[in-house]
């Protein structure tokens, strides 16, 4: 006979029973292991189905010392091997670089277009997903192990490679016409500063130059004055003695007519005729000078008479004919003349040979910049062996992880929900099975 009762709902608890519940996923395992392939066949599909993606790189160093050398040596301009790394490097990190050669070489990119976008659209995606620098350390930029590095992301149909070359090729050639236009700008401004300063060396020269003349011209009108104004003088200070002679000889022609002495004569002799006296020859010794009345009045009116007729006086004084000399030389400023006939004037600029010989280097500076290396590529980008994306092995073994681990809690959702049904539902049964957690077998009443 059997009897029928209602069980009693069990009563929660708190504690979790791992192996029971280990025990119900175990007996779902048809479930998770339909869950797992179907995981891991979707995680194939995209291993095998996706864009792979490629990886490369390129190193570049700091180049020789020799390399630099002729740039260095210019004295112009001063360029390190580190600077011109770093130099380099700003170039390949330039945003304008970078537009530069994808619009230079857009057959290269083609990959990197989509419908409707412009172009400059299409490289900031390149240039935001794909391309990446990574710059030497502040403090290890002066030293030989500096570098930098290059790298490049790329779907499969891109030729990552040539970008990734041709790039730096670029970007080298682009620092390299840019240093060669600060060059020129440089040695251009040197030679207008020197060309500057001799001009002043040339406007200081024509200064003095011009001073000296004024100096020279007004040294001749002063000394040309004062000997006009000597000889003026010396002529009129001439005719006050010819004038004062001419009056002593009236007196004296006076004189000598009062005394009847007609022929030049001496006091002694002209009592000896007062006496009377014979032929008588006497020697006179008179340290006194003897008037003028006693050289007769024959002698004095001829004096008077060439006096009276002279018409210049300058025969009688020395000096006149050396003032004439003077002012005979004073004509024409000999020195004058030849700073007046000067044609290369720059040969007499004085402290500007420095300058010419600066000038003269600069100009014939010969460097050859499309030679010049400013960094030593130590690495080439090289073509990949394998995608870097997707990781096929890694696919598949996280997808069958995660495959296990979706089934398993989709089969203890499934056995949660089970027994929340079962423990309060409420079910009438003929046969009850009851866990028991200490014996953990089922326990049937009839």
């Amino acid at each position: 006979m059997s009897s029928s009762f209602r069980a009693p709902p069990v009563p929660p608890s708190d504690e979790i029973d791992i192996f029971a519940l280990s025990h119900a996923i175990w007996r779902q395992k048809k479930l998770i292991a339909v869950v797992a392939g179907s995981v891991v066949l979707a995680a194939t599909a995209y291993a095998f189905l996706v864009t792979p993606e490629y990886q490369v790189s390129s190193v570049l160093r700091p180049a020789a010392i020799n390399e630099l050398d002729a740039l260095n040596r210019s004295e112009v301009y001063r360029l390190p091997p580190s600077e011109a790394l770093i130099k380099v490097g700003a170039s390949l990190e330039s945003y304008d670089t970078r537009l530069g050669f994808f619009r230079a070489n857009q057959k290269l990119f083609k990959e990197f277009e989509r419908p409707g976008r412009t172009l400059e659209q299409s490289f900031e995606e390149f240039n935001r997903n794909s391309i990446n620098l990574v710059l030497p350390d502040p403090k290890k930029a002066d030293s030989i192990s500096a570098n930098i590095k290059l790298e490049m992301n790329y779907p499969q149909g891109v030729d990552g490679v040539a970008i990734v070359n041709n790039f730096i090729e670029y970007a080298i050639a682009s620092e390299r016409e840019q240093l060669a236009a600060d060059l020129n700008v440089i040695v251009k401004n040197r030679l207008n500063e020197l060309k500057g300063k001799l001009d002043a060396a040339r406007s200081n020269y024509d200064t003095e130059k011009e001073a000296k003349i004024a100096s020279l011209s007004e040294s001749d009108s002063l000394r040309r004055a004062q000997l006009q104004d000597e000889l003026k003088a010396l002529r009129s200070q001439l005719k006050t003695q010819r004038v004062d002679r001419i009056a002593q000889l009236n007196e004296a022609i006076s004189i000598a007519k009062s005394l009847g002495i007609r022929k030049p004569t001496t006091p002694s002799s002209l009592g000896d005729n007062e006496r009377g006296s014979g032929s008588v020859m006497r020697t006179e010794v008179n340290n006194q000078q003897i008037p003028l009345y006693f050289m007769g009045v024959e002698a004095l009116e001829a004096e008077r008479a060439a006096l009276t007729q002279r018409k210049t006086d300058d025969f009688t004084e020395g000096r006149i004919a050396q003032i004439a000399k003077e002012l005979q030389l004073l004509q024409s400023n000999r020195e004058i003349e030849i700073l007046k006939r000067r044609e290369n004037e720059d040969l007499f600029l004085s402290g500007v040979q420095p300058l010419r010989a600066e000038v003269s280097r600069l100009l014939n500076l010969s460097i050859d910049m499309s030679r010049l290396k400013l960094v030593t590529i130590d690495k080439l980008a090289l073509e990949p062996l394998s995608p870097i994306k997707p990781k096929k092995m890694l696919i598949l073994v996280s997808g069958l992880i995660f495959g296990i681990i979706l089934g398993a809690l989709i089969a203890l959702f499934r056995h949660v929900i089970v027994l929340r049904r079962e423990g309060f539902g409420g079910t009438d049964v003929t046969s009850t099975t009851i866990l028991m957690s200490d014996q953990r077998k089922p326990i049937t009443t009839n």
